[in-house]
This record gives C-alpha cells, structure tokens and sequence, in this order.
C-alpha cells in the first residue's frame, strides 16, 4: 500500500491477478494530508461518542427511557468512528479492497446495520417525545426502561439479520467470482428490486414515521406553548405539571434537531446514489454522512445543560471518586 508518483505507470491493486483493479495514483502529501484528517475525525467522533456513552452510563440520574436511545444512537456513531471511518478511509486513499471477499461482506453488514439502527433509534425517538408530549398521563406505563431497552435490542437484532440477508442475497462474500466487478473493489451492487425494498425499509418508511410523529408534537407543543405564555401574561403561577410539560416540550424540540441534521446529512446520499452516477458525487455525501456521527454531540453540548457537566466530571477525571454516580448533575427546571 506505498503511495505513487504521478509519473509512475499504471498500478494494479493485485499485479499477479489478471482481473485486479487499476490502483488510483496519489502523491505523497496526498497521501499524508488524507491519512491526517481521517485519523482526526476517527478520533473526535470516537472520544465525544464515549463521553456521551460513559455519562448516560456512569451517571444515575441520567439513566431514563430517553437516554436509553441517546445511548444506543452513540454506540452506532461510536462504531462508525471506530470501525467505519477508519476502514472507509483505507479503502478511500488506498483506491484497492485489500481486505478479502469475506471481509467486504463482513464490512457491508456492519455499516448497512449501524446505519439501519441509527434510524431505528431515531424513529424511537420520535414515538418516545410523542407519547411524553401528547400523552404525558400515559407516558409512565407506556415508556418504561426495561420497554425501551427491549426495543432498542430488538432493533439491532432486526436490522442485523436484514443487512446479512441483503449482503448474502447480493453475493457479497464471493466478490472473486464475480463478473461485475475487478478484484480489489468492494462496492455495493444491488439489483433494482433490493434497492427498491432496501429504499423503503431503511429510509421511507423511518422517515415517513418520524415526519408524522413530529408534525403532531410540534402542533401540540405549538398550542401548550400559547397557553403558558397566556397563564404567565395573566400573572398566573405555573404549576409544576405545566413546568413539566414545557420541559417535555424543549426536550422535543431538543432531539426534533437531531432527528434533523440526520435527515439533512443522509436525504442528499440516498438520492444521489438513486439519481446521480458520479463516483465523486457520492463519495463527497457519503463522508457527510460519516462525519455526522461526530456531530451529534456537539448537538448535545449546546442543547443539554448535563453533558457539559458530565463531560467536564469525566475529563477531570472526578468520576473516580466515591459515589460520583449520584451526583446530582441537574438544576431546577433543567433537563
């Protein structure tokens, strides 16, 4: 994998296979510059990640059906960090799959079931702040912890089984029999027929459902909203269930961004691998779509009061002190 000159002749990713890929030709400090930035943003999506995951864990207070999903998105941006980036990368400079077929297989499922159960989880999301929202007498029973961990676990088990089944059914693992594409490429090649029903199954439909849930919360936090403002003009006191539905409310509002910038970062990637066939095109928004992953907490830093506290506790590693689990990381009227 040594880097080439531009006046080097053409290279192959494998010269003792007669059906191996052309290898891109980049310069040296192409070569650097790239290899820098990917490490960089391998490394501030997987620690800010890990923050989110060790405070949510660590702290008790913070341990809430909610959070249970901000939990799950991080440990799928965490993996995209981790696994994803770092292999894309290779695969991106590099221009050769020196992986193996197995291992193009292997890389596929992992990526199409992150990225299939970040949507899971924002679609829990989005029926979670609907129910605390428009059925705040209801939310207690209907949304519980033990509830929301079985489904998040189930959601990662359904969509790991279906992206296995989309791999295997595509002929993944035996890239070296394949006719369509030249050894050392490790690309998605899917007949129309799974591209309409893998369309469907990991963004229509997720989409359709979040876009619905969340027109009726903001409706409903629309009319709340007026009739605070109204009781606070009339010199009214709030109450503490009105307090806690205007929390109930910001917090929406709160994980409605998230559930944004995902659909910001990922509509333009699926509709240009639908519509668009240029190579650059598509790599540009994919790695708009990875570079998400080590957006979501600097969301969390600006909307939650409690990451600032916990991540300041964990890097001045005051976490290893006695009982710093239940310490009490919120103030009044804080989420």
């Amino acid at each position: 994998m040594a880097y080439e000159t531009e006046d080097q002749e053409t290279q192959y990713c494998f010269p003792n296979i007669n059906s191996s890929c052309v290898k891109g030709k980049r310069s040296r400090h192409e070569y650097i510059i790239m290899y820098v930035f990917f490490l960089l943003l391998s490394a501030w999506t997987v620690i800010l990640n890990l923050l989110v995951i060790i405070s949510i864990s660590h702290f008790k207070k913070l341990h809430s059906p909610t959070n249970l999903l901000i939990l799950s998105l991080s440990v799928a941006d965490l993996l995209v960090g981790l696994i994803v980036i770092p292999i894309e990368a290779i695969k991106q400079i590099e221009t050769c799959w020196y992986f193996g077929a197995t291992f193009c297989g292997i890389n596929l499922i992992i990526i199409g079931v992150i990225f299939s159960a970040s949507f899971s989880n924002l679609v829990l999301i989005a029926v979670d702040r609907y129910v605390a929202v428009c059925h705040p007498l209801l939310y207690p029973q209907k949304i519980t912890t033990a509830k929301m961990l079985m489904s998040i676990c189930l959601s990662w088990l359904y969509y790991s089984a279906y992206n296995a089944g989309l791999v295997v059914n595509n002929g993944y693992f035996d890239t070296a029999h394949r006719t369509d594409v030249c050894y050392g490429d490790c690309t998605v090649i899917m007949s129309f027929g799974w591209i309409v029903i893998d369309l469907f199954m990991s963004f229509i439909f997720p989409c359709l459902i979040m876009i619905t849930l969340y027109l009726r919360i903001f409706y409903v936090v629309h009319q709340q909203v007026k009739v605070i403002n109204s009781l606070m003009k009339g010199g009214k006191c709030l109450t503490e269930i009105s307090v806690k539905r205007k929390s109930e409310s910001k917090a929406a509002l709160t994980l409605g961004i998230i559930v944004l910038v995902y659909l910001f970062s990922y509509i333009p990637y699926y509709i240009c691998t639908l519509s668009v066939n240029s190579v650059t095109t598509n790599n540009v928004l994919g790695w708009t779509v990875y570079a998400n992953s080590g957006l979501n907490p600097l969301v969390y830093a600006l909307f939650y009061p409690w990451f600032k506290k916990t991540a300041k506790i964990i890097l001045t590693l005051k976490i290893f002190q006695p009982a710093s689990s239940l310490i009490n990381i919120f103030t009044e009227n804080e989420l």
